[in-house]
């Protein structure tokens, strides 16, 4: 064996602009230190979109794996020799994984991070997403793969054509609403993707109106109703506080977070992650 001392270091890395806030270091760190892996190093590096291609394409044959956040979910491609399925019906790629050939395989953990995070949760078929973005996307994939069929879709103006095709690819009937309308036979479970900025509406839907809210439900609200918050800093969110107060079991974009990046830990280091140390550091980061 060996010596850890003399062992080539092995690189990964989270890329976007900005980077600064990720939780994905501490994550992926915590996983290196719980499986002893000694050679293995994480960082965080500032990278806009125009600048992907030239900085991967100078990367040597340590760096094995790359996490991308916004904006470079769409240009990765250009970047890959190969795209996974998921990545391709989604439009996103979040995770680069060095080939053999010194090549990249592009991929997407957002699906299986919502999936994962969202296996226990009831919802009888139906489900309700807000938002219609990449990350609504990924999660009409992962309802899917759960076993929702039917999906209301919670956006400010038209849906886009991109999601509703996805929609149809996944086998998910698509009923679109308005954010205002959201909370109106909201179903047993609901996924917000709204960046923080945007989710001022739908958290005004639960706004006090308890019996509004409550789709015939005796006692009104969200009781009996799980709903998964994409974001995980700033927690509670609006949206989360109003939420909980309406009966919902909430849960935070930590779940989603942490799964997404243990599934690019096994796609990286070949390593079954160590998903509780991993949970454990961002909640601890995270002060909660």
């Amino acid at each position: 064996m060996v010596p850890a001392a003399q062992r080539p270091v092995l690189n990964a890395a989270v890329l976007g602009q900005p980077v600064a806030h990720s939780l994905s270091p501490t994550l992926h760190s915590a996983g290196y230190r719980a499986l002893g892996l000694t050679d293995w190093r994480y960082t965080a590096h500032e990278v806009g979109a125009d600048e992907l291609a030239g900085w991967v394409g100078e990367r040597d044959e340590s760096w094995r794996g790359l996490s991308l956040t916004m904006p470079l979910k769409e240009v990765a491609f250009d970047v890959a020799e190969t795209t996974t399925e998921t990545a391709r019906v989604t439009g996103a790629v979040n995770t680069l994984v060095r080939r053999e050939d010194l090549g990249w395989d592009a991929h997407n953990t957002d699906v299986h991070g919502i999936e994962a995070a969202l296996a226990d949760a009831p919802h009888h078929g139906v489900a309700t997403v807000l938002g219609g973005g990449a990350t609504a996307r990924s999660a009409l994939l992962a309802l899917a793969a759960l076993g929702v069929r039917s999906v209301r879709l919670a956006v400010r103006g038209e849906a886009r054509p991109e999601t509703l095709r996805l929609a149809v690819h996944a086998g998910v009937a698509v009923e679109v609403v308005t954010l205002a309308d959201w909370a109106r036979d909201a179903g047993r479970l609901v996924v917000s993707t709204l960046p923080p900025a945007g989710a001022g509406a739908a958290a005004a839907a639960l706004g006090g109106a308890s019996g509004r809210a409550s789709g015939g439900r005796p006692g009104g609200g969200l009781s009996g109703t799980t709903l998964m918050d994409v974001v995980y800093a700033d927690w509670p969110t609006p949206l989360a506080q109003a939420a909980t107060s309406a009966g919902a079991t909430v849960l935070s974009g930590l779940d989603m977070l942490v799964h997404q990046a243990a599934e690019q830990f096994r796609l990286f280091t070949g390593e079954a992650p160590p998903v509780d140390a991993m949970y454990a550091a961002g909640r601890q980061a995270l002060g909660r």
